[in-house]
């Protein structure tokens, strides 16, 4: 649940947003022909892309070129009510910012990383900038498009000057070139995720039924029973190799409540998981 929603604008395009929301909650992303920087100012979320997931805790950021993502933001013991700044990039505005002849980096195309969503670690240039930020959210009278404009050229010059190791700037670079990848491997990146087929769809970027229908023509079953027979499977390997709890088993194989899973693995193998550890494990 969403509990505070502030906008900055420029050329009529929402650039700098603050949330705040309640956690648990997942917040889907569609983002055609922008990217997009967050930072987790309190709390905590996994940032799901139709291929890949990434952690991000509190005071830490990533960056996510054009596609389709799903951030689901965590409710902990310490932190129920979460916040985050969003910074969106569009291909226009960038233009218009840098007088229509854009940095080499966003020209430069070559070699690029193919992942689609890069993490940005915490600083203390981060943590001051984003500080800035939060200072014009409770001072929006003192906003100028002049103002927008720098700091949307400070953040991008600020990604580019921390990043020792290259990938940022080759992801800034292909930011706006959609990442390539096969039905499959959708699937086989999201199998044991707790995600439903709703959010899958979004994620590869159609329709629930379409989404369907794809999955019956590749798979030749239903994704209900794939995904059940994959996730439970991986359950039994699991409790016969680690000493992990039954609820941990649970969660990672991508079950979120317990006693749905112990009634699937009954249903599937004739016996509660912890019986079907102890028999094995005698045998």
């Amino acid at each position: 649940m969403i509990k505070e929603h502030l906008q900055l604008s420029l050329y009529d395009k929402g650039i700098f947003e603050r949330v705040v929301l309640k956690a648990p909650m997942k917040a889907p992303g569609v983002m055609k022909n922008e990217a997009c920087f967050i930072y987790a100012v309190a709390g905590e979320s996994v940032v799901f892309s139709a291929v890949s997931e990434m952690k991000l805790n509190t005071e830490e950021a990533v960056v996510m070129k054009c596609g389709n993502f799903l951030n689901a933001w965590l409710k902990t013991v310490d932190q129920e009510l979460c916040e985050a700044i969003a910074i969106h990039f569009y291909p226009d505005v960038l233009k218009k910012i840098y007088d229509k002849e854009l940095p080499e980096f966003f020209k430069s195309i070559k070699n690029v990383e193919p992942s689609s969503i890069a993490k940005v670690k915490s600083s203390t240039l981060l943590k001051n900038y984003i500080n800035s930020l939060q200072f014009y959210f409770k001072n929006p009278d003192l906003v100028t498009d002049e103002l927008l404009k720098l700091k949307l050229k400070e953040v991008i010059l600020l990604l580019v000057k921390t990043d020792t190791s290259g990938s940022m700037k080759q992801l800034l670079a292909s930011l706006f070139t959609p990442s390539e990848y096969s039905f499959k491997e959708l699937i086989e990146a999201n199998v044991f995720n707790n995600l439903s087929l709703e959010e899958l769809a979004m994620l590869h970027g159609v329709s629930l039924s379409s989404f369907k229908r794809e999955f019956k023509r590749v798979y030749n079953e239903s994704p209900g029973r794939y995904f059940k027979t994959r996730k439970l499977n991986r359950a039994a390997k699991l409790l016969l190799s680690t000493n992990e709890r039954i609820s941990e088993i649970a969660f990672n194989c991508g079950f979120s409540e317990v006693a749905h899973f112990s009634n699937s693995f009954h249903d599937q193998f004739g016996c509660s998981p912890s019986s079907y550890r102890l028999n094995q494990n005698r045998k």
